[in-house]
């Protein structure tokens, strides 16, 4: 297929037998019928025959040529006179190509040509599939030489009349095409004269167009002779090719179409011959009984977007026919409602990244398309000049603001922001200059955008009298400020143009909304910003700029002593200071007033000392006054927090020698967050360099309250302030990490403050990767426990709060550097995220395998059958396979027992010498002391006072913490081989098993030598033993943990440290962190405990109890660590999880155990939701009204709002997207939102809700929790959800016309057609209102939107709510889908034609974004559509799930359902293009329905033509296509080999009328133009 393939010269047989005897002889005979007397040579010109003056005078006596009908007789006998016939074809046809260049434009010579070919075609003697390419590519290469012609004729009537151009004109063109320009005798033009020259060069260009004309018309007559022969499908591909080239171009300046003006003088009569010609051609290939080449061809061939179509009826008629079919072809790769999908930014994931065959760097780096916008064969597209390309105000252009709006609103990751971004052209370097792959967003959309979130929150501040509402006002500004600092700063957006449409807005349309000066405090907070300074100093409109900057300057003064109002009231003096240090030249437009108000601020600097401030005790006018100077003098404003924060002095370190003297600093309060909140951006930045600088760089131990300032800092302003730690340290300077302090202090940072930030950030697999570093360097180094069980626990805790696939190595190959407990929390990881959230994208799952290798390989742990049944089938079928190596370890200390005991002997032994442990140190094999506490603990026999302590301790400080955890998993193994032993010999069970509590009481709380989180993880991790539960069970209730869990929590303060404002208390370093990890350690620990780093551990051992069925003992400790799992920093996730992951197996009570770890006060539960969950009577299902209000609160918080109040539509669609009267994003009109009052306060601070992160996240998750709690079955769930939305548009919208929201357009019944199914409503149910169950009147009035939209988007939110809940869920609703599709009565009647049917599953499946505006809304469009919001939701691994509506709907008996089954899963297709199996499995699935239909032992009730489903035939063609190329269908595309056997088996049972479709999606090269494509490029390799 394709044409480059082909030479344009002539063919090279040709060549090869231009010297045979025979062709010369060809010629002759040729030349003798042709009437053109002698042979001539090649290059000699060919002149037109003399007019008749001069054939009077100079008339040759020739003879006229024989009779055509003596052809074949001659013929035949100049072939008899030589041998190879194969020879002689090959030169024939050789010769006909060039009599076919030579004479096409002489028509009785083309007459003579046409009939030689049909006679030398009835003896067999032209093999077509040879010609015709040949033929073509001499055509090609003939138009190629005229096209430089006319190039040279176009320079030459361009240049200076001194040069001669007539021989150019006459001389370059090639004679076997062209006649001559001058009769014989006429008189020539002088070449010296410029008109002259322009009439050579015109009469040129009339030449060459007539010369391509003839030539083209009788090219495509000879093909429609040939075609009509049986031809190679690779012979129709390039013919094909050639034709769709011709058309395509046929208005080509270079071969003469137009003169030098410009003006086209082609003749409408020989273009309109050549042009049908052409078409017949075309017709005659895509003809469906023959189907030589598959219409599909012509969707992809971009014919119908040609430029300049000429007026000719045949070739509109073409391409209005190839725009139907290509409308209904592409209907079927788009969802319904597709334009409503977008991001909510709901999930913790932000994007599916293959990672199988890159590195984690480059992964980082993946650029992400959190949108695509469909092509007119509706793939989904993306990049920066695609997004360019959209014109501001379509539907695409909305989608794509909508997108950005929602996201400036509720503040996704960061992360998310880097890989959407693009750099403002403008500020691009010119080596980056072309667009940007993958980019969605434009410069100007994120400016729209920008704005449109600018007049929101004017709007919003202008309608707030409350103090409370001033309050929640300022708080959306402040987390605004942050991401507008960030957008600005990486130059997303165009400054200057900014400040333009800004101003044109707010002196607009929203003229009126500017009152206050929060734009002016806005752009304070980014005048320092590079990009900006640049704009207002060195920018050619710096000074208009600067004067649209200070016209947003209002006088406004509503309260003067209301911290932000004297911040608003100051901030414009501190904008004129800026710029008036900025540029001399702008001076001029500067506010006298506004810079004698900055006297003001220096005279109440001065007056409060500048140099001392006691924060803690500011007044609300000195707080806001202070925020003031921080926008004026920074640096001065820097040194004075950093003096409070150091102003309690510094004191010595105590318990140091003399030579080793660290002075720290004393204590005082941390500047609160309501004080922070209020600083200049630039004051914060200097802040954390500077505390930076006094944490890691200085010499003095800073305060807690120092590190506490520091990670408010942070916390307060994530998008801004953010740094990857280990990252800066190093830049900073490499050694800083080698200083053990230094690390520490990080670790604790990151483990106890920042851990929730970094997973915001997306950085968590990062930090983990940096972690691990430390734990490799560490874990095999002698003494190093402390940082190294430090490092582990965070490790940990990073692990547990990856959400997402991730890759255990930064460059992914090798053995995981992780120690053992990390690889085994990693495995449970794993099956949380598969369980709970599936695998996002398809690569993922070929890597999986390789990453379990990476762990195993340095594990020996198998687990239990009872674990294993919970986790999913994925990791379950590997790991079972795993052999249980426990014996084996029991057999190698059963063999090493003796020489343990006698070493443990001569170690412990109570008269055992401290000299003596260098001495097993230095001659102990590693095999033998990984059994040291084992060994300790048969010497112990219930009675610690037999052992040498000191000695036990400081050999296991002196080991390598490697060696420590191995002596923990053998103790583990060892202690419980012992309980069964014991009890054999006929011990009573509570006799032995209080031996191993005061065993294990002299390790953990006498003498603490060992970390009691590895070893509850070594424990529970043995569940199939009986009684490693209980061992574990003794150890979490020990009154000594209890107490010490009760101890930390006293001493932590509340768990939200970032309101504390209470002098923190510095625990003393062994009482934290026992005598094993404090041993020599002198640094004091900020944050870290032995209690802490239970943390993860607790959640781990309620998996495992309730993995054992031990629901009373998981409940027991969820009770007694309730308060202690306050400060998880991860436990909502924790809560969310363990209630999908057990989904179905967890009894009511111990629900509400879960449910109580969480602060429920502050968690947006509805109102109703603790009465189903604790009433005491059998459950029952919630009412409608309450599944409808769970989707209403997900529409008014997670769904993106349809429409930013502040901006004027157009369009149809548009206007019904946009015309909601809907208030700002988390605000409801009238009565109050869903939950309690402290839960709808709308926007948070990501400080306050740093798990799960954002607002949205919080919504979602929050009702995820609801759904997953209530006690009744996921079927009775998603039948209720099912039933509100099949009725949703009826039940609005009838609500809305007896009073509360009318219809949209007001369009009635009457408005639809007979042929559809919601013609008079009867499938809208409207009937069935009355057993809706939802409070229409409050329902609708609490959206803000019009009935129609809110139905819309209440199906947008029901298919997000359902694609976060586990596969249980998702069964239901397919049954559920499929039950709904079924029992659709007008799909099975009998009776009605299938016209009629088709047209009403048109109607049925229409967008109900369409079908709402004229209440036209159907059970199986609402259906489908759910079902398509749900697919766009759902990670790619949980898909293969939805093959169980196609199965339930099957058979299929007609075609209306094979639709419906096509619009159901059509559009997953596109989707599964990566995933190889899914796609040929979902593929093989949609042809089983065809069959069902069209199979050769199918009976309908109605008879089908192949016809019908000529749509869904297109559309088979270009998925394949779409799956071959991996994307966007391009040229070159074609199906890849596996697929077109799959067809081709499947087209094998269909009826012959209907496989004859199919006949180019095989295997066979004889029959498919894409199997011959595959065996031409295999040739092509292997040659």
């Amino acid at each position: 297929m394709d044409q480059s393939q082909r030479t344009v010269a002539a063919p090279s047989s040709s060549r090869s037998y231009q010297f045979h005897p025979a062709r010369a002889a060809i010629i002759d005979l040729f030349n003798l019928y042709l009437g053109r007397g002698n042979r001539q040579k090649p290059d000699e010109s060919i002149r037109d025959p003399p007019n008749k003056s001069q054939k009077r005078v100079h008339a040759p006596n020739r003879d006229l040529p024989p009779r055509n009908e003596q052809f074949i007789l001659d013929f035949e006998q100049l072939q008899s006179q030589f041998g190879d016939p194969d020879q002689l074809r090959t030169i024939t046809e050789s010769v006909l190509i060039s009599m076919v260049l030579q004479c096409s434009n002489h028509a009785p010579r083309a007459e003579f040509l046409l009939f030689a070919l049909r006679t030398l075609c009835r003896i067999s003697y032209i093999n077509w599939d040879t010609f015709l390419p040949s033929l073509l590519s001499s055509v090609s290469a003939a138009e190629a030489s005229l096209s430089q012609v006319a190039q040279a004729a176009t320079a030459g009537s361009s240049a200076t009349s001194s040069q001669s151009l007539a021989p150019v004109a006459s001389n370059t063109i090639p004679s076997t095409l062209l006649p001559s320009a001058h009769g014989i005798g006429s008189s020539s033009p002088s070449g010296n004269e410029p008109g002259n020259v322009q009439q050579v060069a015109r009469a040129g260009q009339r030449v060459r167009a007539a010369a391509i004309n003839s030539l083209r018309q009788l090219s495509c007559k000879i093909i429609l002779i040939g075609i009509e022969f049986n031809l190679k499908p690779v012979t129709h591909a390039e013919i094909f090719q050639y034709m769709m080239n011709w058309l395509v171009n046929w208005d080509r300046r270079d071969l003469g179409t137009e003169d030098s003006a410009g003006k086209s003088w082609r003749s409408a009569k020989t273009l309109a011959e050549w042009l049908r010609s052409c078409l017949d051609v075309i017709w005659l290939l895509v003809e469906e009984g023959k189907s030589r080449i598959p219409f599909y061809e012509l969707l992809r061939s971009g014919l119908q977007f040609i430029e300049n179509i000429p007026d000719d009826e045949a070739l509109f008629t073409l391409i209005m026919e190839i725009h139907r079919r290509r409308d209904a072809m592409a209907m079927h790769m788009l969802m319904l409602d597709q334009h409503l999908h977008c991001p909510t930014f709901g999930t913790h994931r932000i994007s599916s990244q293959s990672t199988a065959n890159v590195s984690v760097e480059a992964v980082a780096h993946l650029r992400y398309s959190p949108i695509t916008y469909p092509s007119v064969l509706g793939e989904p597209l993306c990049g920066e000049d695609l997004a360019m390309s959209i014109p501001k105000g379509s539907l695409d252009w909305e989608r794509a603001v909508r997108c950005i709006r929602h996201a400036i609103r509720t503040t996704p990751s960061p992360d998310w922001w880097k890989r959407v971004l693009v750099v403002a052209p403008c500020y691009r370097p010119s080596a980056q200059a072309g667009p940007i792959p993958g980019a969605v967003f434009t410069s100007d959309m994120i400016c729209e955008a920008i704005i449109d979130r600018i007049v929101e929150l004017l709007n919003l501040t202008n309608s707030g009298n409350i103090k409370f509402e001033n309050a929640n006002c300022w708080q959306e500004w402040l987390v605004f400020s942050d991401i507008f600092f960030f957008l600005i700063k990486s130059g997303c957006t165009d400054f200057v143009d900014f400040i333009d449409k800004l101003v044109l807005r707010l002196n607009g349309v929203d003229k009126h909304i500017l009152r206050t000066n929060h734009v002016t405090w806005l752009l304070a907070q980014i005048i320092r910003v590079e990009l900006v300074m640049t704009a207002l100093n060195a920018d050619a409109k710096k000074v208009e700029t600067t004067r649209k900057i200070l016209s947003f300057h209002r006088e406004d003064r509503t309260d003067p002593n209301n911290p932000q109002s004297v911040l608003l009231d100051f901030v414009s003096s501190c904008q004129n200071l800026r710029i008036w240090s900025l540029s001399a030249t702008t001076r001029a437009f500067l506010n006298n007033e506004q810079l004698l108000k900055g006297k003001q601020i220096d005279e109440w600097w001065k007056s409060k000392g500048e140099r001392m401030m006691d924060y803690m005790n500011m007044d609300d006018r000195s707080i806001g006054m202070f925020w003031v100077v921080s926008y004026t003098m920074a640096q001065p404003a820097c040194e004075t927090v950093i003096n409070w924060l150091s102003s309690a002095g510094m004191a010595e370190m105590p318990g140091l020698q003399p030579n080793d003297r660290v002075m720290m600093m004393q204590e005082v309060t941390p500047l609160p967050m309501s004080l922070l909140s209020g600083f200049s951006m630039n004051l914060c930045l200097k802040l954390a360099l500077q505390m930076e600088e006094a944490l890691f760089v200085s010499q003095v131990v800073p305060s807690i309250a120092m590190v506490e300032t520091y990670t408010r800092l942070l916390l307060i302003s994530p998008h801004s302030m953010f740094r990857s730690h280990f990252s800066q340290l190093a830049q900073r300077n490499a050694s800083l990490l080698s200083k053990p302090g230094v690390t520490l202090l990080v670790l604790e940072i990151l483990n106890y403050r920042l851990l929730p930030l970094y997973r915001y950030q997306g950085k968590s697999k990062t930090l983990m990767y940096d972690v691990t570093k430390i734990i490799s360097a560490l874990k095999g180094k002698r003494g190093d426990h402390r940082i190294f069980r430090l490092a582990e626990n965070l490790c940990m805790n990073l692990i547990l709060s990856l959400r997402d696939f991730f890759s255990v190595k930064r460059e992914g190959k090798g053995p995981t550097e992780f120690t053992e407990t990390l690889n085994r929390v990693t495995i449970m990881t794993l099956a949380i995220t598969i369980k709970t959230r599936g695998i996002a994208d398809a690569d993922h799952l070929v890597y999986l395998q390789t990453m379990l290798e990476q762990i195993l390989a340095t594990s020996q742990h198998t687990w239990s059958e009872r674990t294993l049944r919970h986790f999913p089938t994925l990791l379950r079928e590997t790991l079972i396979r795993r052999v249980d190596k426990r014996s084996l370890s029991i057999q190698a200390w059963q063999q090493a027992e003796t020489t343990v005991i006698n070493q443990c002997t001569q170690l412990l032994s109570p008269s055992a010498e401290p000299a003596y442990v260098m001495t097993y140190l230095s001659h102990s094999f590693p095999q033998h002391r990984q059994y040291l506490c084992a060994g300790a603990c048969l010497l112990m026999q219930g009675h610690p006072d037999n052992i040498n302590s000191a000695n036990l301790a400081r050999v296991l400080r002196e080991v390598s913490p490697e060696e420590v955890t191995a002596n923990i998993y053998t103790l583990v193994d060892v202690l419980l081989h012992h309980v069964r032993k014991d009890l054999q010999q006929g011990h009573n069970l509570k006799e032995v098993l209080a031996k191993q509590d005061a065993n294990l009481a002299f390790f953990f709380w006498t003498h603490e030598m060992l970390p009691l989180d590895i070893f509850l993880l070594a424990l529970i991790d043995r569940d199939d033993d009986p009684h490693a539960l209980i061992i574990a069970k003794s150890l979490l209730v020990n009154e000594a943990l209890l107490q010490r869990i009760k101890g930390y929590c006293s001493n932590r303060g509340p768990p939200e440290h970032w309101l504390n404002t209470q002098l923190f208390n510095r625990n003393e370093l062994q009482k934290a962190l026992g005598n094993h990890l404090s041993w020599k350690d002198r640094y004091p620990t900020f944050f870290d405990d032995i209690a802490a780093r239970l943390l993860p551990v607790i959640p781990l051992v309620v998996y495992r109890l309730i993995e054992n069925s031990a629901f009373e003992l998981a409940d027991i400790i969820l009770s007694a660590y309730a308060k202690f799992l306050a400060y998880h920093p991860l436990r909502f996730t924790f809560v969310r999880d363990i209630l999908a992951y057990f989904y179905g197996h967890l009894p009511g009570n111990l629900v509400v155990g879960v449910l109580k770890v969480l602060d429920l006060s502050k968690i947006p539960l509805s109102e109703s939701f603790p009465q189903y969950i604790t009433s005491s009577s059998a459950p029952t299902c919630p009412p409608l009204d309450y599944f409808a209000t769970l989707l209403l609160n997900l529409v008014n918080n997670v769904i993106p709002p349809l429409s930013s109040n502040c901006s004027s539509r157009s369009g149809s669609m548009a206007d019904f997207l946009n015309s909601s009267v809907r208030p700002p994003h988390g605000k409801t009109p009238g009565a109050s939102q869903p939950g309690p009052a402290n839960a709808s306060e709308g926007h948070k601070a990501f400080y306050q809700i740093q798990d799960p992160g954002t607002y949205t996240q919080l919504v979602l998750e929050t009702a995820v929790i609801e759904i997953l709690s209530l006690p009744v079955s996921a079927s009775d769930i998603v039948s209720s959800l099912v039933k509100i939305i099949v009725n949703i548009q009826s039940t609005l919208i009838q609500s809305g016309n007896n009073g509360f929201h009318g219809a949209a357009n007001g369009v009635g019944q009457g408005s639809v057609l007979p042929t559809s199914p919601s013609g008079g409503s009867t499938d809208s149910m409207s009937a069935s209102r009355s057993t809706c169950g939802i409070n229409t009147a409050s329902f609708v009035s609490r959206s803000g939107y019009t009935c129609q939209q809110l139905s819309c988007l209440l199906i947008q939110a029901c298919g997000l709510l359902l694609a976060q809940l586990p596969p249980d869920f998702h069964t239901q609703l397919y049954i559920e889908a499929s039950r709904v599709a079924i029992d659709t009565w007008w799909l099975n009647d009998g009776k009605r034609s299938e016209g009629e049917l088709d047209s009403a599953v048109g109607y049925a499946l229409m967008d109900p974004t369409w079908a709402a505006q004229d209440n036209t809304s159907t059970a199986i469009g609402n259906i489908v559509a759910l079902l398509h919001a749900f697919f766009s939701n759902l990670p790619q691994e949980w898909l293969e799930g939805t093959h169980i509506i196609i199965r339930n709907l099957r058979p299929v008996t007609s075609v209306a359902m094979l639709r419906v089954a096509f619009r159901i899963m059509g559009p997953l297709l596109p989707r599964l293009a990566n995933t190889r199996t899914l796609f040929n499995k979902t593929l093989a699935l949609l042809l089983s329905t065809m069959v069902d239909v069209f199979g050769k032992n199918s009976q309908t009730p109605v008879p089908v033509e192949a016809s019908q489903i000529a749509d869904l035939i297109d559309f088979l063609h270009h998925i394949v296509h779409y799956e071959g190329q991996g994307g966007a269908v391009q040229s070159s595309s074609k199906p890849r080999p596996d697929i077109l056997a799959l067809i081709g088996r499947a087209a094998d049972s269909l009826r012959p009328d209907v496989q004859h479709l199919f006949s180019h999606l095989k295997t066979d090269p004889n029959s498919s133009i894409y199997a011959a494509a595959h065996q031409n490029t295999a040739k092509t390799s292997t040659s």
